[in-house]
């Protein structure tokens, strides 16, 4: 069992530190050919290195995610059947994580007292690993239907999606100063709302009327593309906490 004391500390922060972060211009690119998840060119020199778990901890600091706690305010494992390890899970959606709080107690009677659905913040526990526990990120059902419907207009129609789906338009990027960041978005909508209040803004298209315009790939891919590739690669990634507006926060400069 792992006491998470201290997670929410990091939590509490999460509105200033995405305020401060996303306090930018929302700009719409030319709709330029380009391969799924381009980036944008940063200078860079010197000899390419991957980027540290400390930086990647940076990049998912503020995004929550909720765990089950038993009365010891320790996790509640899952017994899972298969594998034979318990399971700590960790949802997107806060209603998934009282959905299988509810399953759990109904299986386990024993474990109703005291338990309860605590947010946590991803940087801290997305590299937790436990001798018996296998840790699993749960993502949200509407957001994997989403990724699912996506990659068919791309023409990757698949049946299945493995890991948390994570949301890019090639047409949006966000300006801090002199730097720029592409954003990656948790909920489909929010990347809409966003790339709607900016070509409003703007008086342009609406980029997600164009095909093929929002690409999507797996948090638990781009992690690991993150730890392999140079960080002049994955330098301009910025994580979108779900539900976050980001036109709400943009300043024209």
């Amino acid at each position: 069992m792992m006491n998470f004391d201290g997670f929410q500390k990091a939590l509490a922060e999460f509105q200033g530190r995405c305020s401060t972060l996303l306090g930018s211009l929302t700009r719409l690119q030319p709709n330029r050919a380009r391969p799924p998840w381009a980036r944008i060119a940063q200078p860079w020199g010197g000899r390419p290195m991957a980027m540290t778990v400390e930086a990647i901890e940076e990049r998912l600091e503020g995004i929550p995610v909720y765990a089950l706690s038993n009365a010891s305010e320790e996790f509640l494992l899952v017994s899972g059947s298969s594998s034979g390890k318990n399971l700590g899970l960790f949802c997107f959606n806060k209603d998934d994580a009282e959905a299988l709080l509810n399953q759990v107690t109904l299986i386990d009677p024993h474990a109703r007292q005291g338990s309860k659905v605590v947010p946590v913040a991803l940087n801290k526990v997305f590299q937790l690993k436990v001798n018996g526990v296998a840790f699993r990120l749960i993502p949200e059902f509407s957001q994997v239907k989403n990724a699912l419907q996506e990659r068919e207009k791309s023409g990757f129609a698949s049946s299945g999606f493995s890991g948390v789906p994570v949301f890019q338009s090639r047409s949006l990027i966000l300006k801090s100063q002199n730097k720029r960041f592409r954003p990656l978005f948790f909920r489909k909508e929010d990347l809409e709302n966003t790339l709607k209040s900016a070509a409003r803004e703007q008086n342009k298209l609406n980029p997600t009327m164009r095909k093929g315009d929002i690409q999507v790939a797996t948090l638990e891919d781009v992690i690991k593309e993150m730890k392999e590739n140079s960080t002049s690669n994955w330098d301009d990634v910025i994580f979108i906490p779900p539900g976050f507006d980001v036109s709400d926060d943009s300043n024209e400069q």
